[in-house]
């Protein structure tokens, strides 16, 4: 079980602003629109790839922005925010994979696991409390 009570308040990490629930919806679709054109150009509608390459594809694409670049995928970069862990340190190798395993937990029952963003003071999907991460507004 995740024990929460160790987690340091926002405020206490730094002053940064959390980004808002639209505008990381729209990063998150410019991103899809991203890997879905990836996938096209590598895979020419090959049906036999399977959703399975898409996964490791898109493990690919976040692992590498999430650690590489500053926290920002492209979709995040055109939006002007980043994610960062809930220490203000940016993400690991582990932190990137327990996020991208989370996106599918928060997804797989009625997409909950987003919709609790909503009402959250801090703004976090269960995919973020997974893996101990704020979505900011990029300095």
């Amino acid at each position: 079980m995740i024990d929460y009570a160790d987690k340091p308040k926002r405020s206490e990490v730094a002053p940064y602003e959390l980004a808002d629930i639209g505008t990381r919806f729209i990063a998150i679709f410019i991103d899809n629109i991203i890997l879905g054109l990836i996938a096209a150009v590598l895979f020419n509608g090959a049906e036999e790839t399977g959703a399975g390459v898409g996964i490791i594809i898109g493990a690919i694409y976040y692992w590498y922005f999430w650690t590489q670049q500053e926290g920002q995928t492209l979709g995040k970069k055109l939006m002007g925010i980043r994610v960062i862990k809930t220490t203000g340190e940016k993400m690991t190798a582990g932190d990137a994979i327990v996020r991208y395993i989370g996106y599918y937990i928060s997804g797989a029952i009625f997409a909950l696991g987003y919709i609790w963003a909503l009402f959250d003071s801090d703004k976090q999907g269960w995919h973020d409390k997974l893996a101990s991460t704020y979505v900011v507004k990029a300095r």
